[in-house]
This record gives C-alpha cells, structure tokens and sequence, in this order.
C-alpha cells in the first residue's frame, strides 16, 4: 500500500502491515521500515519510557519518508493527547478504552471545535497547512487525526458496540495481553472468554465498518489474524524482531562451528 494517509488506510478493508517501535528510535527507524515494506509504523509510549522529545524527533523521520505513524500515549489524559498529537503525530493509540463515555473524553481531546475541545496552537510540528485559513486549519486536523481504540479490558470488550457506534474512532485494536489479563485468563488466548471477547470486538467492527487491529509475532500468527478479519496487522516489535534474528544467528553459527569441530 503506498503512502496513503492512516484515515484512507482506515477506510478500507485490505491487508495494512506494520511495525512497532519501542526502543530504537534511531534517525534511520524509518528509513529502515519503509524500505521494508511497512504501511504504518506505532511509536510506543505506554511502555517504553520515551518522552515527547524524543516522539517529535521520531515522527520527524517517519514523515520524511512518508510512512505514517500513530503514537501510543501513555495515558488516556487529555494533555499527553493533545502533546501527542501538537507534536505532529497522525494517529493515536488510545490505550484501556473501556467506555464509550472514555472514548468521547478522547475524542474531545483530540478534536477541534466543532468536533471536540483541543487547545488550538498554530505553527507547532503538526501544523501542515501554513497557507489555509485558520477555519480550514481546524477541520484539516480534524479530518486527518486518525484515532484507534485498544480494547484490552473485560470491561471494554462489554461496551464495545457503544465505542465503535462512535463515528470518530477508526479502528478497534485488541491489545491481547492485557485483555488476557483483565478476563482472568492470563496468556490463555484459546480460552473461551478470550475468543468471545475478541468476537464481540469483531462482530463491533464488522457493524460499524471499523478496522480491526492487533500485533502478532510470527508470520504464521499475522497471517492466521488476517485470515480472522484484521485488517491492520503490526507484525513484531523492534525489540523481538532483533533478539530473534540474533538469537537464530549465533544458535546456527554455534551448530556449524560444532558440526565442523566433530568432523
């Protein structure tokens, strides 16, 4: 899928495949997920003890190689929103989005008027739009901010249908961990209210035409969720994807040198 905007990725239903960044936000991060055929990438907040900082340079890099990216925030609070996004995120990832009244605080967090309450700065990162009206200014933000709901509680799984009713969040993104964990049932994603759960959230999307998200480790694992209906598919993350190829590396290194020894 070639530089599309989040917005249009969320308006249809094809394969979008990404990548997420926990630790390495490194100038070339980019660079190197473009180059390898990312369609989005997630800059991690919630987990990774990264600062605003350190998310303005990040979004700097992803932008120069037109590879859209949506920020994780730590929080659901209205001010590391609006940082967020003031320091030119496209998306967010909103993180414990258990209610549809949450998800409206969100929206009017992340909104301008008409459309929600957000603080107005002109000029910062996330201003695109130098030569357009201040009007035009606002209703271009609020058309571009690109919002994706992480379900990852028993209780938002319940209130699910009344979040996704909600025509300004785009995507329903199951964070499967914590999900587990809320429903008493940690790691155990073939237990029946794991899988229910999940259902709900898909029956939700499915009704309310939202995308479908989740991050997946393997191949096989993002290939069997495609298969299930999710449509954005994070594959991995920077820091498994490093300790894997290295860990297969210097375990078959280790298997040749030993093989050549014995011989």
């Amino acid at each position: 899928m070639a530089d599309s905007s989040l917005k249009e990725m969320t308006r249809n239903r094809g394969l979008k495949a990404g990548g997420f960044v926990m630790e390495f936000f490194s100038p070339s991060i980019g660079q190197i997920l473009k180059d390898g055929g990312c369609d989005f990438a997630v800059l991690d907040m919630e987990h990774s003890g990264v600062g605003f900082e350190t998310i303005k340079s990040a979004i700097r890099y992803f932008r120069s190689v037109e590879l859209p990216a949506m920020v994780r925030v730590p929080t659901k609070d209205s001010s590391d929103i609006a940082r967020a996004l003031d320091a030119g995120a496209e998306g967010l990832m909103l993180p414990m989005v258990s209610s549809a009244e949450q998800a409206k605080q969100i929206i009017a967090s992340a909104k301008y008027v008409p459309a929600g309450q957000r603080g107005v700065a002109t000029m910062p990162a996330h201003d695109r739009w130098p030569k357009l009206s201040f009007q035009e200014k606002l209703a271009a933000a609020n058309h571009q901010t690109t919002l994706f709901a992480l379900i990852e509680t028993a209780e938002g799984a319940r209130n699910v249908d009344a979040i996704a009713a909600l025509p300004e969040i785009d995507c329903l993104w199951i964070g499967h961990m914590d999900l587990s964990c809320s429903l008493g049932i940690p790691g155990e994603y073939d237990h029946a209210d794991f899988k229910n759960a999940v259902a709900a959230v898909r029956s939700a999307c499915l009704k309310h035409n939202k995308s479908f998200g989740r991050l997946a480790r393997t191949v096989d694992e993002a290939f069997a969720l495609f298969k299930e209906g999710y449509d954005f598919i994070s594959y991995s993350i920077d820091v498994w994807l490093l300790q894997a190829a290295v860990s297969e590396g210097i375990r078959s290194l280790r298997k040749q040198c030993a093989e050549d020894a014995g011989r």
